[in-house]
């Protein structure tokens, strides 16, 4: 019941976010559309940002266990590009409304502060993988090798995001993911 409820407050709370605006829907408006007085959601929702930002908690998920699924004697840096396809995939089939998504993560700062926050801890889900994969020893806190190939993957996902929002989508997020990561291997 409690995945329901919240699944119908994240799907009402976008369309009114894609339809007014981040900063212009109020809390009030997406309880009362749902069903739910402001003190419910809130038992549901910490912030309104949450709201919107709840989903990434999963999307880091997925991408490190699609890291650990890839063959063990990939590189590293191909090991994450193929990572990343679990979002590239799931955008391709829902464009537009990625778009809608990522193009209010990018222009309302306390999402994109938000957005930041989770993908740092998307950073620490991969670093254990990509330090087994470089045979590198977790206890030695100085083998930063780890950490730098999964912060710059996250950038590289982050450009290539932009790029895609910049261009309408006209271009797949995969070529741009593509060409992003490849800058590091010219």
């Amino acid at each position: 019941m409690r995945a329901a409820v919240q699944a119908e407050v994240v799907e009402v709370a976008h369309r009114l976010f894609t339809e007014q605006g981040f900063d212009r829907t109020t809390v009030d408006q997406i309880a009362g559309e749902v069903g739910l007085s402001r003190a419910s959601l809130f038992r549901y929702f910490g912030t309104k940002e949450e709201i919107v930002l709840g989903r990434l908690e999963e999307s880091g998920r997925r991408i490190a266990e699609a890291l650990a699924a890839r063959p063990d004697d990939e590189r590293s840096w191909e090991a994450l590009r193929r990572a990343f396809d679990v979002l590239t995939q799931a955008n391709e089939q829902a464009p537009e409304q990625t778009l809608a998504y990522l193009r209010m993560l990018q222009e309302t700062p306390s999402l994109r502060a938000g957005h930041h926050e989770k993908q740092m801890r998307w950073q620490e889900l991969l670093v254990p993988d990509i330090a087994r994969r470089l045979g590198a020893d977790p206890s030695h806190p100085e083998d930063t090798r780890p950490g730098a190939l999964a912060a710059a993957a996250l950038a590289c996902l982050d450009v290539a995001a932009t790029a895609w929002v910049a261009c309408e989508g006209t271009v797949p997020l995969a070529v741009l993911l593509d060409r992003a990561m490849g800058a590091f291997t010219e």
